[in-house]
């Protein structure tokens, strides 16, 4: 007879061993995943909320400089094609059309302030493009919203539209389409 040495078995040692394969293969396969990605799908995933910040500033930053009247600065988070939305249902402004307003504007020192009172930003898959609707507060106006789309162009986040709104409460809808149509000759 020959003499061997067998081991017992723990009863727990396989299940065991099974799971840290799976947990490896898991991290492997989201490791592997976010390897094949662009960067930018990357930093997508994976920040978010730091891309979103960054779109949050540039919007707080173009607050900014039309409450400071400054338009090199307020034209500078602007892209080359962008359009700016007004109040009035013929302020569809391009890019130059909206900095002859405004130059015309801010030469006599008055800006325009609009205070921020809640922000939602949302980042497209790649993360060049985002999009956001925001609530304002606005001493003429009262209570606005501003929403559109901001791209990132030569390195940093620029809007592409901006479409300014008065909310109407739904009860007074009808009422001011009513007088809307009164002042413009609509049927």
């Amino acid at each position: 007879m020959t003499n061997t040495l067998v081991r017992p078995r723990r009863p727990d040692a396989r299940p065991a061993f099974l799971v840290a394969c799976a947990v490896a293969w898991s991290m492997w396969s989201v490791w592997s995943a976010l390897a094949a990605m662009p960067l930018s799908a990357q930093e997508a995933v994976g920040g978010q909320a730091g891309v979103r910040g960054e779109v949050s500033a540039t919007l707080d930053a173009l607050h900014e400089a039309a409450s400071e009247a400054d338009f090199d600065r307020y034209f500078s988070l602007y892209a080359g094609e962008a359009v700016f939305l007004g109040t009035d249902a013929t302020e569809r402004w391009t890019r130059e059309e909206f900095m002859d307003y405004t130059r015309a504007r801010f030469d006599t020192g008055t800006g325009w302030t609009y205070h921020m009172l809640e922000r939602h930003i949302a980042i497209a898959p790649g993360g060049r493009t985002a999009w956001f609707d925001e609530r304002l507060e606005n001493a003429n106006l009262g209570e606005t919203r501003g929403s559109g789309v901001l791209v990132m162009e030569d390195g940093g986040w620029k809007i592409a539209q901006y479409n300014l709104t008065i909310p109407i409460p739904n009860e007074m809808a009808r009422e001011v389409a009513q007088r809307i149509r009164a002042l413009t000759g609509g049927g």
